[in-house]
């Protein structure tokens, strides 16, 4: 796949807005046409990124698609095989370790920390990621705010820490991350119900969805649904923890720190892949 076509976000994200904006599903025309492309150079962007058809990818990209992954591809975590980005799922080759900092890195705000970090490009626009020398301890999506926004929003997890701007420092395990394939590790800060959260996280399969509150049963903590929405909210690392994958019991999409076309676009690429692999 050529870089050129592989990160185009961009298309996606203007033509998920001409899709909402639509009362009926658009042609291939139509479409490229409010991208200011040809329809063979459209279809071709599209196809080489989610590997459907831009008509296919419509049905992923409808508003209640949230409704119907909760009734065809809705996982119960208590007894979900390990088959997400931590496993050997078939849509990818990525083998995923993590550790949490210590109790005392925590309490101290990563104080004696250095954490390298760099801007990069992602399936889904520019992310900023973190890492100290043990893995990668944040990733940040800059499609629906200003890279300073996204850096600071990372960096202020780790009041106490050093930061150095060294992309070459993280970047096999970025690279590794964003094309999931090979070998990444995770360097997680939080505290002990947090991590639980993101672990749970880690269990939902690509191409699958769960609810707030099914992830508060499987921690063993059925009341604390909201409490369980905080801690989603606060996963320090998009993309390879998750969080996009947890929905309201309703069907709605709740909330997603990055922007909620974000976590549309993530969505409907991973049920696409997932029903055309």
């Amino acid at each position: 796949m050529e870089q050129s076509d592989r990160y185009h976000y961009q298309v996606i994200r203007r033509a998920l807005d001409e899709i909402d904006q639509a009362e009926t599903p658009l042609t291939l025309d139509a479409l490229a046409r409010a991208m200011d492309m040809s329809p063979a150079h459209f279809q071709r962007v599209f196809s080489r990124w989610v590997g459907v058809s831009p008509k296919r990818y419509q049905q992923y990209l409808r508003l209640d698609h949230a409704k119907t992954m909760l009734t065809e591809n809705f996982t119960t975590l208590a007894t979900a095989d390990a088959v997400g980005l931590s496993g050997s799922g078939r849509l990818h080759d990525l083998f995923l370790k993590w550790e949490a900092m210590s109790p005392g890195d925590y309490a101290k705000g990563g104080a004696g920390l250095e954490i390298k970090w760099g801007k990069f490009d992602s399936p889904f626009g520019p992310v900023i990621a973190m890492g100290t020398e043990r893995g990668i301890c944040g990733m940040g999506f800059v499609a629906e705010q200003s890279s300073d926004e996204t850096y600071d929003d990372l960096a202020r997890r780790w009041p106490n820490a050093t930061f150095t701007k060294d992309p070459d420092a993280i970047r096999l395990w970025v690279d590794a991350a964003l094309s999931l394939k090979g070998e990444t590790k995770l360097h997680m800060i939080g505290a002990p119900f947090q991590l639980k959260v993101w672990e749970a996280l880690l269990r939902i399969p690509s191409g699958h969805v769960t609810t707030y509150s099914e992830i508060a049963n499987s921690i063993g903590s059925p009341r604390a649904v909201r409490a369980v929405g905080t801690a989603v909210g606060k996963n320090p690392v998009s993309w390879l923890i998750p969080c996009h994958r947890a929905l309201r019991k309703s069907g709605a999409l709740g909330g997603y720190h990055w922007g909620l076309p974000v976590k549309r676009a993530l969505l409907a690429w991973e049920s696409a892949r997932e029903d055309a692999g």
